[in-house]
């Protein structure tokens, strides 16, 4: 819940990635270090946790983005992989993230889809391949499924600003990175998280998969 950084330190932090034209990421629950982020100039709050009225104003106002990363939250809860303190913790936070996303979205604050996942082996919770998710949790939280799908494609460059690489839409120019799936994604989002329903992927118009 507390800042972490003074506002110098977060200040010089931005200054100096902006010379390499990066922006910078902002891991933040607590509200004193979402507002402070914001401040200094940081491109996204991941998280958002304790994000309220007062943050998503804010937010809208330096043209933040908001990555609220519900995946880690629901499949740490579902498996109760964490240590009983750490799952106890979890279980606090996870209704009070809930209603920061309904803010951030009530307040028109942009969404892009990200994770927080960081382990390798499918069968384990929090692992890679299970990213698709994330899409199903946002509609879960009030966005529709095509909310969803823009913010996991045509949002997510933005997160990396002058960095960004031209993809997540379909336009003239952009990178061909598509997926076909077996259903539509619009009238069943979970489509999109289920691997062996994803028939092809093209990476820059090269099919990888299917």
């Amino acid at each position: 819940m507390h800042q972490q950084f003074t506002s110098a330190e977060l200040e010089a932090i931005v200054e100096v990635a902006a010379l390499a034209d990066r922006v910078v990421a902002a891991h933040c629950h607590g509200k004193p270090g979402i507002l402070a982020a914001l401040a200094a100039g940081c491109r996204t709050i991941e998280h958002g946790s304790y994000l309220d009225g007062e943050c998503a104003a804010a937010m809208r106002e330096c043209g933040a983005i908001l990555v609220p990363t519900r995946t880690i939250i629901e499949e740490i809860l579902d498996s109760r992989a964490a240590p009983p303190f750490a799952q106890a913790k979890l279980a606090a936070l996870a209704d009070r993230h809930a209603e920061a996303v309904h803010i951030a979205r009530e307040a028109g604050v942009t969404v892009a889809m990200g994770t927080d996942l960081a382990v390798t082996g499918r069968e384990l919770p929090a692992s890679w391949g299970r990213n698709g998710r994330e899409l199903e949790l946002l509609t879960t939280l009030g966005y529709t499924p095509l909310e969803a799908i823009e913010a996991a494609t045509a949002t997510g460059p933005a997160t990396v600003g002058p960095q960004a690489p031209l993809s997540g839409q379909l336009l003239a120019g952009y990178a061909a990175d598509v997926l076909t799936v077996e259903a539509d994604p619009l009238a069943d989002i979970a489509v999109l998280a289920r691997p062996e329903r994803i028939t092809g992927v093209w990476k820059s118009g090269v099919r990888v998969k299917g």
